[in-house]
């Protein structure tokens, strides 16, 4: 929950900052942050990293 409303917050604040200095690169921090947070809770699983990238994205 708490992951979910920082997600809220960094895309409410990427589109105030886009909107104050026109600046549309700033749109692309919320999805950074998700990338950069999926990376993260793959890495926490206990099995090698390879492997569980292809296992997360072998998934129909």
């Amino acid at each position: 929950m708490t992951a979910l409303i920082i997600f809220w917050v960094m895309a409410a604040a990427g589109i105030f900052i886009t909107i104050k200095y026109k600046k549309p690169l700033f749109l692309l921090s919320p999805f950074a942050a998700m990338a950069v947070y999926m990376v993260i809770a793959m890495a926490m699983v206990p099995l090698p990293f390879w492997e569980t990238v292809q296992f997360v994205f072998s998934l129909k």
